[in-house]
């Protein structure tokens, strides 16, 4: 698909199909995750892939907002592994998680299937429930699957704010 395409029709699928994803897919996806740029190129993103009915139930009681999916992605990073800003301290590896998640999700719709990222999870859960080590941290829950044929944006998905309020020449 055209990049221009991929990025204006994508949007948060909340309503899929049953059908989990077939391998050559998921990996597709993640060769997009693979490749992201992150911080030195430290790669702390962490991704579990969460595509079988026993993992996608387990899903369920970490997140109200799983949607029925029938997969998703748990896309993390390694705290310890990020590079750090001499300046203030600040982690990379945060940010490297949320371009690691933009690749997947334009990878995906690439692929022809929708996704929805999903902040509101319980993060306490997700670590009990799939056994994530301390120094990894969940940063975003992306659900997926072939969009169902009622699937559509929500109204809110066409609205967007005036460039000159997002976007600075020079100085604010």
């Amino acid at each position: 698909m055209e990049f221009e395409k991929v990025i204006t029709e994508r949007y948060s699928v909340r309503s899929f199909k049953p059908e989990h994803l077939p391998r050559e897919t998921v990996e597709k996806i993640l060769n997009a995750a693979h490749l992201a740029p992150t911080g030195c190129n430290n790669q702390p993103q962490r991704i579990l892939v969460i595509n079988t009915d026993e993992s996608v139930e387990k899903l369920r009681g970490c997140t109200k907002c799983h949607f029925s999916a029938p997969a998703a992605f748990l896309v993390c990073h390694n705290k310890n592994e990020s590079w750090k800003r001499p300046y203030d301290g600040a982690l990379s590896s945060p940010v490297d998680a949320v371009i690691v998640a933009t690749h997947m999700m334009l990878a995906a719709k690439n692929e022809g299937v929708g996704c929805c990222w999903v902040m509101h999870f319980d993060p306490a859960a997700m670590r009990k429930t799939f056994n994530i080590p301390e120094e990894v941290e969940p940063a975003a829950l992306l659900v997926m699957g072939y969009p169902s044929e009622t699937a559509k944006p929500l109204d809110m998905h066409y609205s967007t704010r005036p460039m000159d309020e997002v976007v600075f020449y020079d100085s604010f």
